[in-house]
């Protein structure tokens, strides 16, 4: 029986599929505390079961972005906020290669945000 979650991955259709399983990969890859769930029928990934970030299909362009749970702690240009107050996105065109420096430097931003106690893990 197909997961949950692997079903929210295997339902894409290319190029996004393709994108958001190498952008799952990436995240999980950052930390051995990071796991994955779902919640809010979106993948969900948290740290020491805090929520850390979401991977999400922008219903408008039809393109895949990491949404930041603590984004407004994080200060990098690509980031957008548009009109949330606590989390930003960083988009990504699934047609081309992934800026993975760009997504690597933000997750470790945002990681260090829950290690070194910014944000409160129970």
């Amino acid at each position: 029986m197909i997961r949950e979650i692997d079903s929210y991955y295997l339902n894409k259709q290319e190029p996004n599929k393709s994108c958001l399983l190498a952008l799952r990969q990436l995240i999980l890859d950052q930390d051995a505390q990071l796991h994955e769930t779902v919640k809010y029928g979106m993948p969900c990934f948290c740290y020491r079961n805090k929520m850390f970030c979401y991977l999400w299909i922008d219903k408008k362009t039809d393109e895949p972005y990491i949404l930041m749970v603590e984004g407004k702690h994080l200060a990098h240009p690509k980031l957008e906020a548009g009109n949330r107050t606590r989390m930003k996105i960083l988009r990504v065109d699934p047609t081309i290669d992934l800026p993975i420096k760009t997504i690597i430097s933000i997750l470790n931003q945002a990681l260090g945000l829950y290690k070194n106690g910014t944000v409160k893990i129970k």
